[in-house]
């Protein structure tokens, strides 16, 4: 079978008011560390086979504590910083991700006649909800080439997509804004059947959403691309953002989450440690090679990894 190895994404996020990882273990019949990521601070699992390995095994099981998240945008608390090295951090552009160019631009013509940054990121926010749409034919959760969809004119795609269109519009605004990468892992106790994992198996349940800087609130929740998710798959389906179900989870993904998701990294354009191919533009998948040649990892039937999740009592 030749020389493999494999990364397998842990939860990387500690915020105590909405996700706590607890830690890790796993089982395999190779060798295996976890690595950091210098920049990002992401966690993977890093396994390696040798040749003599006829059948590379690797299990991981995560533990991790959850909490819905709600910040009411209209009360301002103590005023919130962030440092001027953080502040940079989360205004770069990425790989990706861009903050020039047509970036800007968009972002330019989006806030003009707003004021706050309040204002703008809602602008934004209102903009991506308006004009873009969730392409149920995108693989996986989609690339979040975000210069490529502006070119096109083409604002479809998944969470990938949609959400890195917000946190690049928001950095070219001046407002820090990231993308959260990670997976669903319950169901929505809301009454929206898309916005949850419907069974143990989440193999194919990846999900990443994103954040927003705003100085009297911290860190505020959005999530434009699962508003696009509800307008196409809630019954009966390709829903107006007239309909009652659009008008509600569209007020609520601007500032809150339910969160019955796991968290991974924050992380964009990764070198996976051991590897001598390309960077990955996020780490949301378990990614593996065999003599430097990397499987899809979207691909999970021919790939032949999956992924459950158990909901267990709090001690």
């Amino acid at each position: 079978m030749g020389r493999s190895q494999a990364w397998i994404p842990l939860p990387s996020v500690d915020e105590s008011e909405w996700f706590q990882s607890n830690g890790n273990t796993w089982r395999t019949n190779g060798r295996a560390s976890v690595h950091v990521d210098a920049t990002s601070k992401a966690q993977m699992l890093h396994v390696q086979w040798d040749d003599r390995e006829q059948s590379p095994i690797v299990e991981v099981t995560s533990d991790i504590a959850t909490r819905d998240r709600m910040i009411d945008l209209t009360r301002p608390s103590a005023m919130q910083s962030l440092s001027s090295a953080e502040r940079r951090y989360w205004l770069a552009g990425t790989d990706l991700i861009p903050v020039d160019g047509i970036v800007k631009e968009t972002s330019a013509q989006i806030v003009a006649n707003a004021r706050s940054d309040i204002e703008k990121a809602r602008a934004i926010y209102d903009w991506i909800v308006e004009n873009s749409y969730r392409r149920a034919d995108t693989r996986g959760c989609g690339t979040g080439d975000v210069t490529a969809m502006l070119k096109s004119g083409n604002l479809g795609g998944k969470c990938a997509d949609l959400n890195a269109l917000f946190v690049g519009l928001a950095r070219a605004a001046e407002i820090p804004s990231r993308d959260i990468y990670g997976l669903r892992v319950a169901p929505s106790r809301f009454g929206y059947m898309s916005l949850g994992a419907n069974s143990a198996n989440v193999t194919k349940a990846q999900h990443c959403r994103a954040e927003v800087f705003l100085d009297y609130f911290g860190w505020v929740p959005v999530d434009p691309a699962d508003v696009r998710k509800v307008m196409l798959e809630e019954p009966p389906g390709n829903l107006p953002t007239s309909n009652p179900k659009v008008a509600d989870v569209r007020q609520a993904l601007f500032g809150s989450w339910e969160t019955n998701w796991l968290a991974y990294n924050f992380a964009h354009d990764l070198s996976l440690p051991g590897s001598q191919g390309p960077k990955v533009g996020f780490l949301m998948y378990p990614q593996a090679e065999t003599d430097d040649l990397r499987f899809d990892s979207l691909d999970p039937e021919n790939f032949r990894y999956s992924i459950r999740a158990k909901e267990v009592s709090a001690i």
